[in-house]
């Protein structure tokens, strides 16, 4: 009766011998190369994760904002010419290029849009587009008073777009206006005080109103509190300086010191 040898080798043919050898050397360094693109391979975002549109539906707001009066535009509603509008409306995203809008003076970015005319420009800044909300936000502009915009914002970027004609006041409201009340000494004008929500609804509201580039919300408390906590001087001066994609003054530089104050004030609050 044959006996088995316990300490035979399985490898019987020199072929075996040699894929043995091979898998010897090759496992460890497949194992070695899986190891490395493990440890030094980043987390891929999704490619379409930062487009206008995907941003904008991210961003969508539950309630909608509306505003009143002129805002704090330096004009009379209706009236105000593109360079009023682009400072008290389209610069808080379009002077520094928030969620993808061209920032003024980039004619790179202008061109194909000029191409399109002015007439789908403007149509484009009425109805919105992407994360840019119609008319940058505030409804209470006048349709001339978009395309004003439009065009100054071209303008400054390579079109030569003419600006409609801002209308004139009747002069018999531009002359009461200008009279000083009765007893003596003129009265202020109601919109001479800082009015916080007034600043807030024709500036703050386009980033802050849906949390644009990370803005805080109106009456998130949890992202309020801790701004809160800094101090209304350290919130004045980041408000005044500008901080991250935050341009100063929210990109409305006719704003006054107290007037940037008085939107904080508001937006504070709103948080308590």
């Amino acid at each position: 009766m044959a006996t088995h040898d316990s300490h035979s080798s399985f490898i019987k043919t020199p072929q075996q011998l040699i894929a043995v050898v091979v898998l010897s050397f090759v496992v460890p360094i497949v194992g070695i190369v899986l190891l490395v693109q493990l440890v030094t391979s980043q987390p891929s975002a999704e490619p379409n994760a930062m487009t206008p549109e995907a941003v904008a539906k991210r961003l969508q707001p539950v309630g909608r904002v509306e505003f009143g009066g002129g805002g704090s535009g330096g004009g009379a509603a209706g009236s105000r010419s593109g360079e009023e509008v682009v400072k008290a409306v389209c610069s808080t995203c379009h002077q520094a290029g928030v969620a993808g809008a061209p920032k003024i003076g980039d004619r790179a970015a202008w061109g194909p849009r000029i191409k399109q005319g002015l007439q789908t420009m403007v149509a484009i800044a009425m109805k919105g587009k992407g994360a840019m909300p119609p008319k940058g936000g505030n409804p209470s502009l006048g349709d001339d008073e978009v395309a004003r915009a439009v065009v100054y914002m071209a303008n400054q970027s390579g079109a030569s777009f003419k600006e409609p004609a801002a209308k004139q006041k009747p002069q018999a409201q531009t002359q009461a206006a200008a009279a000083p009340a009765a007893g003596g000494a003129a009265k202020p004008a109601a919109g001479d005080a800082a009015d916080g929500k007034k600043i807030y609804d024709s500036t703050c509201t386009a980033c802050h109103a849906t949390g644009v580039a990370n803005a805080p919300k109106l009456g998130d408390k949890a992202a309020w509190g801790p701004r809160i906590k800094q101090g209304m001087d350290t919130l004045l001066q980041s408000a005044l300086k500008g901080k991250g994609a935050m341009p100063p003054k929210g990109g409305n530089a006719s704003l006054s010191d107290a007037d940037v104050r008085a939107a904080i004030e508001f937006m504070v609050s709103q948080a308590k």
